[in-house]
């Protein structure tokens, strides 16, 4: 049986792992748990490191990915509140209270803004439609926002499911079997609580907040 002599070279390809060039053939020893195998190439190809196949994707580069799915996603979100310019006395009132930034239509555009930074926009855009959801009297338009806004903000498999617990959830499914106006209240309350504990005190430390902030007071001493 005729033996054939392997030459091997080595060096360092992408991710640290070692990658091996054999022969004329530029075939290539890649070392895995079953042991060192060798991967033949057809023809001389210039050297350039071989990247393995079963190399895990990166914590950053996973994180990355989705933090672009979700631009992508929002971008097709509907548009602000119309709302005048707000008062310098309006938007220091912001950091009086979370209800007095709620309860303003440029207050909430504003925090909507910020949340969009913090990849949680969804906890008020399904806020809102909760608020839409109790201004509707007709039945049939009740059961198809109800159901719009479930697979929207509630369900699993959307791209924008608000976070609640499984107590919430078991209630909203029981009541979504006829449903109401007021079938999310307890899921609304429950993000509105979330966003004043944990959006609303970095926001108040925000630029966008600060910034605005200077602006209004600005235009208002120069006029």
């Amino acid at each position: 049986m005729h033996r054939r002599t392997i030459r091997a070279e080595s060096h360092k390809g992408r991710e640290g792992a070692e990658v091996w060039d054999v022969g004329a053939h530029r075939g290539s020893l890649v070392a895995g748990r079953s042991g060192v195998r060798v991967r033949w190439g057809c023809s001389p190809m210039p050297r350039r490191p071989l990247l393995p196949f079963h190399l895990p994707v990166r914590n950053e580069d996973r994180e990355r990915a989705w933090r672009a799915s979700r631009e992508t996603k929002l971008e097709t979100i509907p548009n602000c509140e119309a709302c005048s310019k707000p008062t310098t006395e309006e938007v220091r009132g912001w950091a009086q209270s979370f209800d007095k930034l709620m309860k303003s239509p440029a207050g909430r555009n504003v925090f909507r803004e910020f949340l969009r930074t913090e990849y949680s926009e969804e906890n008020m855009l399904f806020w809102l439609a909760c608020e839409e959801l109790k201004t509707e009297c007709n039945k049939h338009t009740i059961d198809e926002k109800a159901r719009t806004i479930y697979e929207d903000y509630i369900s699993i498999l959307s791209p924008k499911e608000v976070s609640l617990d499984s107590r919430v959830r078991e209630v909203i499914n029981r009541k979504m079997q006829e449903p109401s106006s007021h079938t999310f209240d307890d899921a609304q309350l429950q993000i509105y609580t979330l966003m004043h504990r944990d959006s609303y005190p970095r926001f108040l430390n925000s630029a966008i907040y600060k910034s605005l902030l200077q602006s209004v007071s600005r235009s208002s001493s120069e006029s």
